[in-house]
């Protein structure tokens, strides 16, 4: 048997695609389970929208999920003139002709044929008249055998196809002398040994034509599987304009690549009910028979949720350099890294889904100035608990130890001296003040991330408030402070 070889050949002309990133996977996962070779091939042959950029952002977000290859990346681009070769073989042989129809003359018979009834293919006119090089401004055309079927036993769809008398003779060579990219994928695809070939369902009907020029090269067909598409939650088509599809938009928003590898490892394929894969289980695991036909809906919600889940996991030193970026956008600065950013990291593990997300909520305790939420402060920074934020003052100014315990303490005499308070009618304004929001880790260990100085200024300025508050509605405002 010989040793499987897949390819990813992606085109350089934006950005990843996730279902890119997905197609790139399954070929890998199938690849190394198999122990075969993996080739990473750039289609680049489009040169107005090719760009070494582009190419660059396929490498990085290839290399940022851990899919490697083991030959490429080959450039199509740098293989014309072998594209080229073949479809002079193919002229002389007999298996292609010269075109003189013009794009006009193709388009009005195209449309008299369809108002007919008929499929709208070319109609053969310049077949069998044996134009030679000579013949002016051409393109080249297969000349395929009409009689038989052009079918395959797809890994994924099953059987498919059609008659060779449906599609007509394609064209392989453009009249400026370029190959197209049925011709060029072909030939690559034979001359790199390629014996399995997964790719989008969008490939499932150029893959007749395909067929033909295999015959007519006299090459072996490899193994094709065409995946579902992934279509938005909606089930509708994802746009690139109203729909998060780029890989590297994904990676700036704060996902993981372990939470992305195991994400798009599940959009069209299952292993019984196992939601959590590492890479190592997709390879052991992954299989076509498993990998459905319909549509793969892109559930952003279970993303998130699978984010958080290696978040929790994250060893701190991964997940500091992970987040490092993350927080100096927030903090306006790099932030070093100490026991207590440890601390506070791994108070918002449970609490984040993104490392976006995670720098955010950290804020409180990385920059000197806060905004409060000027509902949060309506609600809760009130002259009902001017008393108790002052008690606590005092007990935390005497605090000299400062963590989660002896703040404890300072709260718990505060709610002493305060009448018995309850706790939650001072924790919450307390968090108002110390972060600006109504969310945040437990309060004792938010007031100890935030650190001594921090905290106690905050509060300050949170009684300087109340006080100008109260002066300004003339002392009104007490009551419940809940």
């Amino acid at each position: 048997m010989s040793t499987l070889r897949t390819r990813f050949a992606p085109s350089p002309t934006g950005f990843l695609h996730i279902g890119g990133a997905r197609t790139a996977l399954f070929n890998w996962a199938m690849t190394r389970k198999a122990g075969g070779t993996f080739i990473l091939r750039i289609e680049d042959t489009d040169h107005e929208r090719s760009t070494r950029e582009s190419e660059a952002a396929v490498l990085e977000g290839l290399e940022w999920l851990g899919i490697d290859w083991d030959e490429g990346p080959y450039r199509q681009s740098e293989r014309v003139e072998r594209h080229r070769a073949v479809v002079e073989t193919l002229l002389a042989d007999g298996n292609a002709y010269r075109c003189v129809c013009t794009r006009e003359e193709l388009e009005e018979r195209r449309n008299r044929d369809i108002a007919a009834g008929g499929k709208g293919n070319y109609d053969g006119r310049c077949r069998e008249l044996g134009l030679g090089p000579e013949c002016g401004p051409h393109t080249v055309r297969l000349r395929i055998d009409r009689e038989r079927a052009l079918r395959w036993d797809d890994l994924v769809f099953g059987p498919s196809g059609q008659e060779a008398s449906e599609i007509g003779d394609g064209i392989l060579r453009r009249s400026d002398g370029t190959p197209l990219y049925h011709l060029a994928v072909v030939v690559d695809d034979i001359d790199m040994g390629i014996t399995h070939i997964v790719r989008g369902a969008d490939h499932h009907s150029n893959t007749p034509f395909q067929l033909a020029i295999y015959r007519a090269l006299g090459a072996p067909v490899p193994t094709f599987a065409h995946v579902p598409l992934i279509v938005a939650e909606s089930g509708r088509k994802l746009s690139k304009r109203r729909d998060p599809v780029s890989l590297q938009q994904f990676r700036a928003e704060g996902y993981l690549p372990e939470a992305m590898l195991n994400w798009l490892a599940r959009l069209g394929w299952s292993h019984g009910d196992q939601e959590i894969f590492s890479a190592d289980e997709i390879i052991e695991h992954f299989d076509l028979a498993h990998v459905g036909r319909s549509g793969a809906q892109a559930d952003l919600a279970k993303l998130a949720w699978l984010n958080q889940h290696y978040l929790k996991q994250c060893p701190a030193d991964a997940l500091f350099a992970a987040v490092s970026p993350y927080l100096a956008a927030v903090a306006g600065r790099e932030v070093v890294r100490d026991a207590r950013v440890d601390r506070l990291l791994d108070l918002l593990r449970e609490r984040s889904t993104r490392l976006d997300e995670m720098a955010e909520k950290a804020r409180f305790a990385l920059v000197d100035r806060i905004e409060i939420e000027a509902e949060a402060a309506k609600k809760h920074l009130r002259p009902v608990v001017q008393d108790a934020i002052e008690a606590l003052l005092v007990a935390l100014e005497r605090d000299a130890e400062w963590n989660a315990a002896s703040i404890e303490a300072a709260f718990e005499a505060a709610c002493r001296a305060a009448g018995d308070l309850k706790l939650g009618k001072l924790a919450q304004p307390v968090r108002v003040a110390v972060t600006g929001t109504t969310a945040s880790p437990g309060i004792y260990e938010t007031l100890e991330v935030a650190g001594r100085e921090r905290a106690l200024a905050r509060l300050r300025e949170a009684v300087a408030f109340i006080r100008e508050r109260a002066t300004e509605t003339g002392g009104s405002g007490t009551g419940d402070a809940s």
